[in-house]
């Protein structure tokens, strides 16, 4: 080594704790930085940051209460209590005017404005109510000789004298015609009693015939007994004091309705009518009968429809036509038409039965009876 060379010293360690608290200012700076207390950068500006993260401290208001309504206003005193009065005495009051409580003394008639007059008081759908009643209608109807409408005037009726019709008669019985067979309608009376009688013959032979006898009331017709007889007879028995009608067959008996009238006695009954007030039955009128068979009854309706022109071996007429049409599957269809020349006596009878047989009963011949 050279004499005048400056020995070379080993470095001088640094103490350890002067980098450790370095990094501690470090840290603590960024801390500072973060919380907003300290500026990031050194110089005259300040960080775009400071001031961005602050602690804000957040008081929440307790939800608005709703104003409690204001007290009631005080109750005013009840004045004091007078003296009980004794409870009045109860007066009877009429009942209110309901269909449950009381019923009308009368039932109600029917509305010749808003519907077509219904004659011999018997309604176009009989209801069970009147069914229930029918036996002391008719009893009384018989008793008393009240009118078929309840208490109300029977219509005008103009009954036919005796009188004998003779029919030239052609039809359908099953796959055969008719032909060759003439009809006879016999109606005697002498202003008390009748006797009728339609019958069917073919050569000298009676094939069916219908037989109605009764009264004349002041109901008009008022049948007794009522037969019909093909191979045999069968009848049915108006029994008027006990209000029934009694069948020959032992099949249930059936109230008897007011004005009833059986299959044969009903032309003669409707034409009594017509013949009565022709003007009160226009065409749209109708009729509802209680119309009795040899096994059965029921309410028969017979619409009146428009007058026909009929040239018949009798002559010609202009005769008012009324038809029956069936309502349930075995009935049969029932047409009329009436003369106002022979007091609107028929010279037109038709029947059609359900199964497509027909009877055509067209008037020939008119005789005068004695009764």
């Amino acid at each position: 080594m050279p004499q005048n060379a400056l020995p070379v010293l080993p470095p001088v360690p640094r103490p350890p704790w002067r980098g450790l608290a370095l990094l501690a200012a470090a840290v603590l700076l960024a801390h500072l930085a973060l919380l907003g207390l300290a500026p990031l950068a050194v110089g005259p500006h300040p960080s775009p940051l400071a001031g961005k993260f602050t602690t804000r401290t957040i008081v929440i208001a307790p939800p608005a209460e709703e104003p409690a309504p204001p007290p009631p206003a005080a109750a005013a005193k009840p004045p004091p209590p007078k003296p009980a009065r004794p409870p009045p005495v109860a007066r009877p009051q009429a009942p209110a005017p309901a269909p449950e409580i009381s019923a009308p003394a009368e039932p109600p008639g029917p509305d010749v404005t808003a519907q077509a007059p219904v004659e011999a008081g018997v309604p176009a759908e009989p209801t069970p109510e009147a069914a229930a009643a029918a036996p002391t209608e008719g009893a009384s109807a018989a008793a008393g000789g009240s009118s078929a409408a309840g208490q109300a005037e029977a219509p005008p009726q103009r009954i036919p004298g005796s009188v004998r019709l003779a029919f030239a008669a052609t039809g359908q019985m099953g796959t055969a015609p008719m032909q060759g067979v003439f009809g006879n309608l016999t109606w005697l009376q002498d202003g008390r009693q009748y006797d009728a009688q339609l019958s069917l013959n073919f050569l000298f032979r009676t094939i069916r015939s219908q037989h109605s006898n009764g009264v004349i009331g002041a109901d008009g017709i008022e049948p007794t007994r009522f037969s019909d007889k093909r191979r045999n007879e069968v009848a049915s028995h108006f029994v008027r004091e006990q209000g029934t009608v009694v069948f020959s067959n032992n099949a249930p008996s059936v109230p008897l309705m007011p004005g009833a009238q059986d299959r044969l006695s009903v032309i003669l009954q409707l034409g009594a009518l017509m013949a009565g007030d022709p003007g009160r039955y226009p065409p749209g009128a109708a009729f509802a009968i209680q119309t009795v068979g040899p096994r059965d009854a029921d309410i028969w309706i017979f619409k009146v429809e428009e007058d026909e022109k009929l040239s018949l071996q009798a002559g010609e007429f202009t005769a008012r036509k009324l038809t029956r049409n069936p309502r349930q599957p075995f009935d049969d269809k029932v047409e009329l038409w009436l003369a106002p020349e022979l007091g609107y006596l028929p010279v037109r009878i038709r029947q059609t039965q359900s199964n497509g047989d027909f009877a055509d009963l067209q008037l020939r011949s008119v005789e005068p009876m004695r009764p």
